[in-house]
C-alpha cells in the first residue's frame, strides 16, 4: 500500500464522520421541533456507513494489475429512527393534542452529544492518520538526501 492509498483511505473517513457529524447537529437543533412539512414531530435521522470488504489476494492481484484503490468507508443512506415520539402533558402548547399532550421528537440530547464526541474522536483519529503518513513520506525523503 502506497502513502497515497493511506491518504484515500483516510480522507473517506473524514467524508463519512463529516456527515455523521452534520447529521447529529441537525437533530440536536431539531430536538424540540413538533410539527414538520410531513406532519408531526420531528424524526431522528441516523448514518449508515458502508465498506467494500476486498479479499487480500483480490485486492493484491488488482495492484499489481491496474493499481487499485483499496477501499475506505463511505455513507450507505440516512434513515429516520421510527420509535414513538415521546409524549408530553403540555395543554398550552400549540401543537397539543385534544388530550393536552405534545408529541415531542424522539431524539435524546444525551445520546447525540456522545454520538458527537464519538465522530469527533473518529474525525481526529483520520487527521492523525494523515498527519504521521505525511510524516513518514518526508522521513522517507530526508533518508534519500
Amino acid at each position: 500500500m502506497d502513502i497515497f492509498t493511506t491518504f484515500d483511505i483516510a480522507a473517506t473517513g473524514l467524508k463519512a464522520q463529516k456527515t455523521r457529524l452534520n447529521t447529529i447537529s441537525s437533530n440536536l437543533a431539531n430536538s424540540e421541533t413538533t410539527s414538520t412539512p410531513e406532519g408531526g414531530p420531528y424524526k431522528k435521522k441516523s448514518v449508515v456507513f458502508q465498506t467494500e470488504n476486498l479479499p487480500f489476494k483480490q485486492h493484491l492481484n488488482a495492484s499489481l494489475q491496474t493499481q487499485g484503490q483499496a477501499q475506505g468507508v463511505k455513507v450507505a443512506k440516512i434513515i429516520d429512527d421510527d420509535s414513538a415520539p415521546q409524549r408530553i402533558y403540555d395543554p398550552t402548547h400549540p401543537d397539543a393534542k385534544e388530550d393536552g399532550y405534545v408529541e415531542m421528537p424522539n431524539v435524546s440530547v444525551i445520546k447525540e452529544m456522545v454520538d458527537m464526541m464519538s465522530a469527533t474522536r473518529s474525525y481526529e483519529a483520520n487527521t492523525t492518520t494523515i498527519k504521521s503518513a505525511k510524516r513518514m513520506a518526508m522521513k522517507a525523503l530526508d533518508i534519500g538526501r
